[in-house]
């Protein structure tokens, strides 16, 4: 007979089993001597747990061995408990496993010690501030695509993120399909990582002294001249439309009455590519504009 204490470790295998298959939950034996685990009696209780439980788990894990390589892994860096759990729940309700640091220092250590496809990191943070993890994480060679998401709006703090090494800036409060549309388009980038100099074709741009070259020659820009190369040549291949353009260098929303970023793009053509045979900045009728290499 098997012990009753076996029986009850027996019966909740058996339905955590039939649940995983598909089937009907078996009911609850309450009669020791039921036929259900008569024919079970000459295998000793522990030998029998032991055999349903390799089973139960065969069962669990077989039918998802072949997905983990699809899954996107994000870690969250936020201390705001609402803000964390809301990124949390919108995240894994598309897709996502999100995991949460609530200050720098926890984040920083799960940065560097763990395999994540993206950080959503914010700026004001206890013990460690958002400046200070992602200087930390890039110096000790870690590349893992960073986007920051803060209340902290002005242009200064998006070019001092941007050139501290993250792939894009958000600003709080903010629409979640719009994070949602960011973090797949950062995610399409690819594996490839930018180091400090930021390089396209003859074009290099050094983000912390501030000086831009092509072909070995100084390029003089003005600081939102900076930025805007900066942001299509870190974005290089990918159309960016005049809305977010504005938002990244010159923190407004885009009027469509307004040609301030066309203006800036044809000033900075004539520095970067009218002195040149070869043209970088090609512009998308109707949509945006391009760098291409």
């Amino acid at each position: 007979m098997v012990p009753f204490e076996e029986r009850d470790k027996i019966w909740l295998a058996r339905r955590r089993l039939a649940s995983q298959a598909g089937g009907p939950r078996p009911a609850r034996r309450l009669n020791p001597g039921l036929h259900s685990f008569k024919r079970r009696e000459a295998v000793p209780g522990e030998i029998y747990w032991e055999r349903l439980t390799s089973k139960f788990l065969r069962l669990v894990t077989e039918p998802m061995s072949g997905c983990y390589d699809s899954v996107v892994r994000v870690l969250i860096v936020e201390d705001e408990p609402k803000s964390a759990a809301y990124l949390r729940k919108g995240l894994s309700e598309h897709g996502y496993v999100a995991d949460l640091a609530q200050n720098g220092e926890d984040g920083l250590y799960l940065a560097q010690n763990s395999d994540y496809d993206l950080l959503v990191l914010d700026v004001m943070l206890p013990g460690r501030d958002g400046w200070s993890v992602i200087s930390e994480l890039r110096r000790s060679g870690k590349q893992t695509p960073v986007l920051f998401l803060t209340a902290r709006d002005s242009v200064p703090d998006r070019v001092k993120g941007l050139e501290l090494g993250a792939d894009d800036y958000l600003v709080k409060p903010f629409a979640f399909s719009e994070l949602l549309a960011r973090i797949r388009t950062i995610l399409r980038r690819g594996p490839a990582r930018h180091g400090e100099m930021l390089c396209a074709a003859d074009l290099e741009l050094d983000p912390l002294s501030h000086r831009a070259t092509r072909g070995g020659k100084r390029l003089e820009l003005t600081p939102k001249e900076f930025l805007l190369l900066a942001l299509l040549v870190r974005r290089s291949g990918e159309v960016l439309s005049r809305t977010l353009i504005a938002e990244q260098v010159w923190d407004m929303n885009f009027d469509s009455a307004t040609n301030v970023v066309d203006v800036h793009v044809r000033r900075l053509r004539s520095k970067v590519d009218d002195p040149f045979d070869r043209k970088l900045i090609r512009t998308v009728r109707g949509v945006g504009y391009v760098l291409e290499e």
